[in-house]
């Protein structure tokens, strides 16, 4: 998926874990097809998961930290499952980066299917949860998504000339030259979890039952965890969702300006190495175009 993509095999991930962690040497290890573009993940018994970065970083370890301080501090915060950090691996057996472990989750990521009021329901209830963890006095420092939309304009136009022979370009830079200029106002900066996207999402039997990927886990611009509504449901279960959040208009808009900014970024730049991430960009944008 990326030019400087790590090569990460279930051999190198059985020699890292039996020499940095001989109690789970009996532990079977089993590689996972996701669609995730971040890490590669490792089954790893029945109880954990291994997560090794796609991408070689300066920072790796203190990002890795970061992420592990995040979903500690979200753990059993919500009714909802999400992953305990256990540990942190180092270099070795010809892979580059530090690594992680956290607890394994149970259920089936969101693929296309489509999902009704009850898991709009339950979103909103984890969304409210989220919202209501204390800041401690931190505020988004960015960058990326969840500050100030004009900040999303460089990215943006990258999008738009890589998009040129797939997508009705000009129609996408008009909506956004509206999204854009959406007022902020002085909405206080809250909880988020930053990357509600179906792939870190898990539900059963049409209800929402976990999320992963929650080292992202950071005080934003609280519509930020509405990309959900574009990303995750279609226009009745989408308005589900609304009626069960408190919010502005603005908000609202401001959470569909954000999904839009991530969707953009999607199709063409997974069109050969993700597909199922292209089709969500593909899917979300529609959604984002009709409302």
């Amino acid at each position: 998926m990326h030019a400087d993509q790590l090569v990460i095999t279930p051999d190198m991930v059985r020699a890292l874990v039996d020499a940095q962690f001989p109690e789970w040497r009996d532990l079977p290890v089993r590689e996972l097809a996701t669609q995730g573009t971040v890490n590669a993940i490792f089954r790893l018994g029945d109880a954990y998961t291994a997560r090794f970065p796609l991408q070689l970083r300066a920072d790796a370890r203190a990002w890795l930290e970061r992420e592990a301080a995040a979903a500690a501090e979200l753990f059993g915060r919500t009714r909802f499952a999400t992953p305990e950090p256990i540990a942190l691996g180092d270099p070795g057996a010809g892979y580059p980066s530090p690594w992680s472990v956290q607890t394994w989750l149970p259920g089936a990521t969101v693929t296309d299917e489509p999902l009704g009021d009850a898991f709009a329901g339950d979103l909103a209830e984890f969304i409210s949860s989220v919202r209501a963890m204390p800041t401690h006095g931190r505020t988004f420092t960015g960058p990326g998504r969840g500050g100030d939309l004009k900040s999303q304009d460089e990215w943006l136009e990258t999008c738009f000339r890589e998009s040129e022979s797939m997508l009705d370009v000009p129609a996408l830079r008009s909506l956004w030259s509206e999204l854009r200029t959406l007022p902020r106002g002085d909405t206080p900066d809250t909880m988020t979890h930053g990357d509600l996207i179906p792939g870190n999402v898990l539900v059963t039997n049409g209800r929402l039952t976990g999320v992963l990927d929650v080292g992202g886990l950071a005080p934003a611009d609280p519509a930020l965890d509405l990309v959900s509504a574009w990303h995750l449901l279609d226009a009745a279960p989408r308005q589900a969702l609304r009626d069960a959040l408190p919010h502005s208009n603005a908000e609202w808009q401001r959470g569909r300006a954000w999904a839009f900014a991530q969707a953009m970024g999607l199709p063409w730049y997974y069109a050969r190495t993700n597909p199922p991430m292209a089709q969500l960009g593909l899917r979300t944008l529609s959604r984002v175009l009709a409302a």
